[in-house]
């Protein structure tokens, strides 16, 4: 479900909560809507608890890698120093 499905219940829960001023004889409203609010969190935290276990795990697996990158269009060689023969832009 993740961090936007316990978004989603906190804030689903709070409008019937808060918002709703709804009188069914069945369910009780603002019941459903705290039981949701905390679902939510338990989701937030959940989730939370999970990323964090992963990440401390996987940082310890960490090799270092060393990268030497040119950019397009700085060559390291100096273009004068090499034999090349320039030609003029055709005429038209």
């Amino acid at each position: 479900m993740g961090i936007g499905g316990g978004i989603f219940l906190i804030a689903l829960g709070a409008i019937l909560t808060f918002a709703l001023n709804a009188d069914v004889e069945w369910v009780e409203l603002d019941v459903v809507g705290v039981v949701l609010m905390v679902a939510g969190l338990a989701v937030l935290a959940l989730t939370v608890w999970y990323w964090r276990g992963r990440r401390r795990r996987s940082a310890s697996d960490i090799s270092l890698v060393e990268e030497t990158r040119i950019a397009h269009g700085h060559s390291p060689v100096d273009p004068e120093s090499m034999d090349l023969q320039v030609r003029p832009p055709p005429q038209p």
